[in-house]
């Protein structure tokens, strides 16, 4: 790995409930968070900011590669590919919390497309002296697509949830969950940059925003206590997703029946 790369880092941010109330009128949840409220599961993305100047942003938005955690691959197309949740206890707004994060794992493999880069993350958060949260999460990096390939055959979804969800996104939605999570990749903003750099058909939605969905569903059946997610298809802006759920197995599915993310959720 390059000068540069840290082995760990960690931060503290308190968890402002303004933040978290932001975040829930942008998902139309019409509920309040008041300091020292337990916060809803995944809201943890909205702190923990990874401020870096302009010189140190990657073409992308991102903070670039080879300053911070993550190391450079040499493959510029970032993709948050899943990630696992084990939630110990709930977060509480308005008070100090800590996130330790480190690489857990590098690996380079040769895919149908080209060369692949996995880099995978582990955090936890502690508050009041209590580990509330680990996390895993994976992150996929790429090479640019070749003008003249074929885009993957994305799989279809299951058809036989016992519940079900709409759930509709708006340019206005990407930008409020990418600013709200500091998240500057421009693929969720920057349609220009999304079709003639990275090769989508629109904008894209935020993994994470998937999987928020997911989550808020599950929470309203009972408590979760752990949350596993991988993304298999990207969702644009313009389609709607159906978020549907069968026993532990939980889904989302575009408007033409593929597969956009499948999770496992415990209670």
């Amino acid at each position: 790995m390059q000068t540069g790369v840290q082995a760990e880092s960690r931060q503290t941010d308190v968890m402002d409930p303004d933040r978290a109330n932001a975040l829930a009128v942008a998902l139309g949840l019409g509920r309040g968070v008041d300091a020292g409220d337990a916060l809803p599961p995944f809201f943890h993305q909205i702190y923990f900011w990874e401020a870096q100047p302009p010189g140190l942003l990657g073409r992308d938005g991102h903070p670039r590669v080879g300053t911070g955690l993550i190391p450079d691959l040499g493959l510029p197309r970032r993709m948050w590919a899943g990630g696992a949740l084990h939630f110990h206890a709930r977060l509480r707004a308005g008070h100090m919390a800590e996130k330790r994060s480190r690489v857990a794992d590098v690996t380079l493999k040769q895919g149908r497309s080209g060369p692949l880069g996995f880099v995978t993350l582990a955090h936890e958060i502690w508050q009041g002296g209590q580990l509330c949260l680990t996390e895993r999460q994976d992150l996929v990096y790429r090479e640019d697509a070749a003008p003249e390939a074929e885009a993957p055959i994305p799989p279809m979804a299951r058809n036989d949830e016992e519940t079900r969800r709409a759930m509709a996104f708006s340019t206005t939605l990407l930008f409020r969950y990418s600013a709200l999570t500091f998240n500057g990749h421009r693929i969720h903003y920057d349609i220009d940059y999304a079709r003639a750099v990275e090769g989508y058909g629109g904008l894209v939605v935020h993994g994470p925003l998937l999987a928020q969905g997911l989550l808020l569903m599950a929470e309203d059946a009972a408590p979760v206590r752990a949350f596993t997610f991988r993304a298999t298809a990207p969702l644009m802006h313009d389609e709607a997703a159906t978020l549907c759920r069968c026993g532990q197995d939980m889904w989302v599915r575009g408007p033409d029946g593929r597969q956009c993310m499948v999770a496992t959720v415990e209670h």
